[in-house]
């Protein structure tokens, strides 16, 4: 492919400019490798400024022929409007066959979430006789109390835990800082697993400043706390497939469905767009057939 000294560009816009994570540097350069591989299929590797809005068309049919999900598509295409829009911006293609085009419209799925009996259900599956359990209680009342993702929790740090006016600061997506509430229950945890579990282990070198340790005194993984998320649902008997991100969805949904500000909501979460903290507008359906029954002349 030719167009690798265009695509190291765009690697360093992404990084410098737009201070994205690696993880989503990557996720660009695959949806650019998806258009190479397109081409690959059909003998043809045009110069950028000879691509037309009908080849992207015939792009897109192909990534549908390949089974693709609706919503694959629609990141594909995504990647390549901001690859090419980067091309523009920097005078390297004269018309963007991207401008044109629409991503698939999409059916958003509402969130998992657990209810607050649940949640109480998944602490409660907690061995607190083990060493690990005050920092598992820790874990949970953490990513439910403050709605982190699951990056942000392995990632926070001592030195970013506030107890005494209840925030801690997180890195984000972008390596964006934001502060959040932290609650009492929290902080009380994490208290006890500092100044009684934490304080006797063997601590390994670059890992001090982390909160939450594994075993081995090292920073605790993502996978790890996926385990730990699954396995507390099997032992509280909760039949539904969680994730960190459930307590994550949990928390943003039961603060609007109690009347929180969505701005604020947003903010906690670290969304950049607002429509993204709207899917946890929705209620619960139990309560709506309630205020149907209740409210409704005909029901």
């Amino acid at each position: 492919m030719v167009w690798q000294s265009y695509i190291k560009g765009f690697k360093a816009y992404l990084k410098l400019e737009r201070s994205l994570s690696d993880n989503s540097v990557d996720a660009y350069l695959n949806d650019i490798d998806k258009l190479s591989q397109y081409y690959q299929s059909v003998n043809s590797e045009p110069n950028l400024n000879e691509i037309t809005i009908s080849d992207i068309k015939l792009f897109i049919s192909w990534l549908h022929n390949l089974g693709m999900l609706g919503s694959t598509q629609a990141r594909v295409i995504s990647g390549l409007k901001a690859f090419f829009s980067y091309l523009m911006l920097e005078d390297i293609i004269q018309n963007d066959p991207m401008a044109l085009i629409e991503a698939p419209k999409l059916v958003r799925k509402l969130p998992d979430t657990l209810n607050i009996h649940e949640i109480n259900s998944l602490i409660d599956a907690i061995d607190a006789s083990k060493p690990e359990g005050m920092r598992n209680k820790a874990i949970i009342e953490v990513l439910y109390g403050c709605g982190l993702r699951v990056t942000e929790l392995t990632e926070l740090k001592i030195s970013n835990f506030y107890p005494q006016i209840e925030f801690v600061k997180v890195i984000g997506k972008g390596n964006k800082e934001r502060l959040i509430p932290i609650g009492g229950v929290a902080v009380k945890f994490i208290d006890i697993y500092l100044t009684q579990v934490r304080v006797h282990q063997q601590i390994k070198k670059g890992n001090e400043d982390f909160i939450f340790l594994n075993r081995f005194g090292a920073k605790l993984s993502r996978i790890s706390i996926f385990n730990l998320i699954k396995n507390l649902a099997v032992h509280a008997g909760i039949n539904k497939t969680i994730s960190p991100h459930t307590l994550r969805h949990s928390f943003a949904t039961h603060l609007i469905e109690g009347g929180a500000d969505l701005r604020a909501v947003q903010e906690m979460l670290g969304h950049s767009s607002i429509t993204t903290t709207e899917i946890y507008t929705h209620l619960d359906r139990d309560y709506l057939q309630e205020v149907v029954t209740q409210f409704h002349p005909r029901s």
